[in-house]
């Protein structure tokens, strides 16, 4: 059998026709120096204008972030932190804010690049209208497909944007009630006093009640005995909340002194007695307990009688 030689045979060069490789280099530099150029520019603008997107929000992050020290700084008129009395915790602040403007940074950065991309493509002959109606089309088919997760995100971003809770807060979603322990832009996660965790969908959050921010109130309802001396008896408990706030132990827990309110009920041989303390946000069950102590220990010193029971009857009824 015979054998056969593989002769590796390059081109012609020289039938090549040069008046067609000076047309090609021709329009090559036509076209660098019109849409080329034009590219280029394109991409330097998209790239300026994203530093200086990035520049604004940093400058922006860095002067809310001192504009919250200096308020945490401030006090009101009786002498209280702002912070403590309006619940503008510093570093919780700087959180939320550095948070805001990476997702701005991000946001910006996207836009930014879809713009030039398609500034290019269209520059550089590339058909525009079927890749916009491509995502048109698949943007219509994941806003039906993704409708409660479009929600979560929404939802989410405005519950960073308007700071309505944040990790370690106590709040109430309506199906639970815990402390928060993560924010995400889609769930949120709680655990109960249980001990339970629970999963909130941002999205099915309705209403919201945040039990850590600003200050809370301790009601304290006192039920006494109706031959007491209200002047003794309310003398007494403006004597026992003037001692709780100078107590070192509780001063910095409170917003103001507990105020005795006065007589709240006179129900048969019963007189109810209210006393409110304004105290630090989360604080308000602990003050509740002790002044609720000190006040038993007080009325015990003082002889102050407790409500009469009411009578037993043999079947076990009132």
């Amino acid at each position: 059998m015979p054998v056969t030689e593989t002769v590796l045979r390059f081109p012609d060069l020289s039938t090549l026709d040069a008046q067609a490789v000076v047309g090609v280099v021709e329009d090559t530099q036509r076209w660098l120096l019109t849409d080329g150029v034009r590219v280029v520019a394109t991409i330097v603008i998209a790239l300026v204008a994203r530093w200086a997107l990035n520049r604004l929000v940093d400058r922006t992050v860095a002067r809310m972030t001192a504009r919250s020290t200096e308020r945490a700084g401030e006090t009101d008129a009786e002498g209280h932190l702002l912070a403590t009395s309006t619940g503008l915790a510093g570093e919780r602040h700087r959180a939320r804010v550095q948070t805001v403007g990476s997702l701005l940074r991000s946001v910006g950065t996207v836009v930014i690049g879809v713009v030039a991309g398609l500034t290019v493509m269209d520059l550089i002959d590339l058909p525009v209208g079927p890749v916009l109606a491509s995502a048109g089309v698949g943007g219509v088919a994941i806003g039906f497909g993704a409708q409660s997760l479009v929600k979560d995100f929404l939802s989410g971003i405005f519950m960073i944007f308007e700071d309505q809770y944040g990790v370690g807060d106590v709040v109430d979603t309506g199906e639970a009630i815990g402390t928060v322990e993560e924010v995400t832009l889609r769930v949120t996660r709680l655990r109960d006093f249980d001990g339970v965790v629970w999963y909130v969908r941002n999205g099915e959050i309705v209403r919201i009640g945040n039990r850590s921010q600003g200050y809370g109130a301790a009601w304290i309802d006192m039920p006494v005995s109706y031959r007491n001396d209200m002047d003794e008896v309310l003398s007494v408990l403006r004597e026992v909340c003037d001692s709780f706030a100078a107590d070192d132990a509780w001063a910095g827990k409170l917003i103001e002194p507990p105020t005795v309110l006065g007589v709240d009920s006179i129900s048969g041989q019963t007189v109810t007695v209210k006393i409110l303390a304004k105290c630090l946000a989360g604080e308000q069950f602990g003050v509740q307990r002790e002044l609720r102590a000190r006040i038993k220990a007080a009325f015990d010193e003082h002889d102050i009688q407790a409500p009469p029971l009411p009578p037993y009857t043999p079947g076990g009824t009132l």
